[in-house]
């Protein structure tokens, strides 16, 4: 692999998905997020992931995600839809449906209801039985702290060898690991940082971009982190680094997608409530997390 079919070179948010007071996908809001967005430079949007909640979706609410989401989303930004599944067919038949839909590639996280099963071989055998029958390219999805299976840098890189495998998103935050994946994979193959919390040491590394959750609150910061990357002003894009750690530390790891929401509604975009079982944010952290947008500049 040399020259990729689809650069992913950019900032991409992994955009939640709203819902109403009745708990069902607020198409309406999710639309208009997305026409908020698109006012920056973001390479494009990462649709139906873990901030999207995709977990607790139906096949059909996925599919009017992602139709309104390909409806907003601008010619020129890269529409990422999320289709893993934990078996074969179902990733197969999701990954054909959000291409039916418009997506530009498939963002394929790893199986893992049977995680003490999911060997270096059955992780490369899927990814490659997935991208033989996807119509679009195909992403891995490496998140360990939600699925508990770490796929490692060589089963990567002999994933990394079908032609229609063309990147990663990796959440691990294994920066030792993300420099051995990258040396292993051949070039072309395109490394995506999975949080804003190592993003400017997987570019130094060689990363491409990320699929940052701060992208969706603090989109200018994380494209000029990027850009500032980019020209070589590398004490500049390091600082500014230093600075939303905090602020992606609380809509992640600290407070997770009842954080991203309510700082959304902070910002003047929608976030709404979570789908349960997970619950929103209690008075005390909501009041905690106003403190570290202001502390970081977003209020």
């Amino acid at each position: 692999m040399s020259e990729p079919v689809l650069s992913l070179s950019g900032v991409f948010p992994p955009i939640p998905t709203p819902f109403d007071l009745s708990g069902d996908v607020d198409r309406r809001a999710l639309r208009d997020n997305i026409l908020s967005w698109n006012r920056y430079g973001l390479a494009g949007y990462a649709v139906l992931g873990s901030n999207g909640e995709a977990a607790y979706l139906s096949t059909d609410e996925r599919t009017r995600v992602l139709e309104t989401a390909r409806e907003a989303i601008p010619q020129g930004k890269v529409l990422i839809a999320g289709t893993g599944g934990e078996s074969t067919r179902q990733t197969v038949a999701l990954t054909r449906q959000a291409a039916e839909v418009g997506a530009d590639a498939a963002l394929v996280i790893t199986p893992h209801f049977f995680d003490g099963k999911m060997t270096s071989d059955s992780l490369v055998g899927y990814y490659c039985a997935v991208a033989d029958a996807s119509p679009i390219p195909v992403l891995l999805y490496n998140v360990p702290k939600f699925t508990h299976v770490d796929m490692d840098a060589a089963a990567v890189a002999r994933a990394a060898c079908h032609p229609n495998v063309i990147g990663i998103k990796d959440s691990g935050g294994n920066v030792a690991k993300l420099a051995d994946m990258i040396r292993l994979t051949e070039p072309g193959f395109q490394v995506l940082a999975g949080s804003a919390g190592f993003f400017f040491p997987a570019l130094a590394l060689g990363a491409v971009g990320g699929v940052l959750a701060l992208a969706n609150v603090a989109p200018q910061q994380c494209i000029d982190i990027h850009r500032l990357f980019q020209a070589g002003q590398w004490d500049a894009a390091a600082a500014l680094q230093r600075c939303m750690v905090p602020v992606n530390a609380a809509i992640t790891a600290r407070f997770g997608v009842a954080g991203l929401k309510a700082a959304l509604d902070l910002l003047g975009y929608v976030g709404g409530p979570v789908r349960q079982p997970l619950l929103d944010l209690d008075v005390s952290d909501h009041d905690t997390l106003r403190a570290v947008l202001s502390a970081g500049g977003l209020l």
